[in-house]
């Protein structure tokens, strides 16, 4: 074993690593190992120092497994590895770009294990981590041939897909939603399916060429190489390789003297120079990822602080026009003094929760049946059962789906439910947080090809927009376009309107009702309470909110 550096921070000439990077390789003829393959991985494990207790080797048959759920189990937190950059601007577009973290390294440094110990640490709630291994061009015949034999090299960068990694973070970053292809490693090929991934507030794009390419580096806000010594690099490989892959130490030998070492010497070493931070040890090095983790912190503070100065200055009057200024943009239901009677029962507080619901279900009604006059209508002639034709209007778009901000939007659910015949309904879970005031995508089910659909948003408040406009741009990131999106919502506030308004000048807007004001706490005054609690009879928090779910800022 190597001597370790005299210095533990100073970057330190790195012998070349074992076998194809992070690439993929194939068993050479034999599918089990044998007992002296057996003791020589026990007694490789006893050489590797511990990286983590309790921490399950990676596997690595495919680049991503579609049945892994987004997120990743800390023993002080759930954080989701999939989700939504919180802020958009009063344009509609994200108002900062993510933070995107980059890893290089050599085979087995441990790029993966330093990834999840940022996420770990970070205790961020979105984190999209991003693998190089997903991104192997799909193989010839010829080279598949090759590759089944071990001579195939990749760990060469024209091995990757570089004009995909570069769109695919390109469109993260921009908050957009991506499809990422999943290789399969035993068959050298993409499957079939690909894998959704969604921006984040940090990004961590981690691989082997991951500093090979000028257009990609650009787009990296932080490189780190992560520098372990060859030789517990090179006892890693042999573990994996023996113990999971019915490998022998000749063919490992074999491949890493004909391609990985040099590839790692040409390729991987050089690219050490232009990483900000160079990190000895791998996931040794607590030190180094402490300090990685404070400075993203900072970052991510500069990023929240914008954000949230943005959205509040859409509470200025230079943002909030007159209501008659969006007449045409939004509609009020029909009908003004029985929905004004039925609204004012629900603003009572002494209104009892059974009218609360009854009332409310027949604002609901009223409201969804004038929304669906606003769609695409064409001539149609249909035959009476007197055998006459009568000329009538029918639907002319392809579907109609129902998409409800948890939890006060699901109330409205059977209403529409009750006017639409199998009509598709989707649901998305936004809520604020509460220590940082962002608003938050904690849940996302939508109906497949919603794009051509026309899509009714339901919510039944919404006070200063942010969640409406959030849920906005996922139907949006979701190719559904503007002009197809409705928000219907029985309650909103003047600021609210104008907000999404602005954003989204081709969204149309209805509601029942519209207040003038929204306090220093972004409530709707006077308000209808909370909403979500008034219908379920769940306990209300203590200022009266309006936001749902003590966060929803719609």
């Amino acid at each position: 074993m190597a001597a370790p550096p005299a210095s533990a921070d100073a970057p330190r000439p790195v012998p070349p690593p074992l076998a194809a990077g992070d690439g993929p390789d194939r068993p050479e003829g034999k599918n089990e190992t044998t007992c002296e393959d057996r003791s020589n991985a026990e007694s490789l494990d006893r050489l590797l120092p511990p990286v983590g207790a309790g921490r399950s080797p990676r596997k690595r048959t495919t680049s991503q497994c579609k049945s892994e759920p987004p997120l990743l189990r800390t023993s002080k937190r759930t954080i989701y590895t999939a989700g939504r950059p919180p802020w958009y601007n009063e344009h509609g577009t994200q108002s900062k770009e993510a933070f995107a973290i980059g890893l290089g390294g050599g085979s087995a440094s441990g790029k993966t294990t330093v990834a999840r110990m940022i996420i770990e640490a970070l205790d961020v709630p979105w984190v999209v981590l991003l693998s190089m291994d997903s991104f192997y061009k799909v193989l010839t015949r010829q080279q598949q041939e090759q590759a089944a034999h071990n001579n195939f090299n990749f760990d060469h960068p024209d091995a990757f897909d570089f004009d995909l990694i570069i769109s695919t973070l390109k469109k993260l970053k921009q908050g957009k939603s991506v499809k990422v292809p999943i290789y399969d490693f035993t068959t050298h090929s993409r499957k079939k399916d690909w894998k959704t991934l969604y921006g984040a507030n940090v990004i961590i794009f981690e691989g082997i060429m991951a500093f090979a390419d000028k257009t990609l580096l650009e787009l990296l806000d932080m490189k780190i190489f992560v520098d372990t010594d060859s030789d517990i690099r090179l006892v890693r490989r042999l573990r994996r390789d023996i113990s999971e892959r019915g490998r022998d130490i000749e063919g490992v030998i074999k491949q890493y003297n004909k391609f990985v070492k040099p590839a790692f010497d040409q390729y991987i070493q050089p690219t050490m120079r232009v990483a900000d931070i160079v990190v000895p040890r791998g996931s040794g090095n607590t030190v180094a990822i402490d300090l990685i983790v404070q400075h993203v912190h900072s970052q991510l503070e500069e990023v929240s602080s914008a954000a949230v100065s943005d959205t509040h200055s859409l509470v200025s009057p230079c943002h909030c026009c007159s209501v008659s200024s969006v007449s045409g943009h939004s509609g009020r239901a029909s009908c003004p003094s029985l929905t004004r009677r039925m609204t004012a029962t629900c603003r009572d507080r002494e209104t009892s929760r059974d009218e609360f619901i009854f009332y409310s279900k027949r604002l609901m009604r009223l409201l969804i049946e004038h929304a669906l006059s606003f769609l695409p209508f064409q001539d149609c002639v249909v035959q009476t059962p007197q055998g006459q034709d009568y000329a009538g209007k029918c639907y002319a778009g392809k579907q109609i789906t129902g998409v409800s901000i948890l939890r006060a939007g699901e109330t409205m659910e059977p209403a529409l439910r009750a006017v639409c015949k199998d009509v598709r309904i989707g649901t998305i879970l936004i809520q604020t947080n509460q220590l940082t005031g962002e608003p938050e995508l904690h849940y996302l089910r939508l109906p497949k090809d919603i794009s051509d659909d026309h899509v009714i948003l339901m919510d039944c408040t919404v006070s200063t927009g942010a969640a409406a406009m959030m849920a906005v741009r996922v139907l949006l990131d979701h190719d559904v376009p503007e002009d197809k999106i409705f928000l219907l919502s029985l309650l909103m506030a003047e600021m609210g309107v104008h907000s999404v308004a602005y954003a989204f000048p081709r969204v149309r807007i209805i509601t029942t009702a519209v207040d003038k004001r929204v306090n220093d706490l972004f409530r709707i005054i006077p308000g209808i309470g909370n909403f979500g609690d008034r219908y379920f009879g769940t306990d209300a928090v203590p200022d009266g909110s309006d936001d749902e779910e003590g966060g929803s800022t719609g």
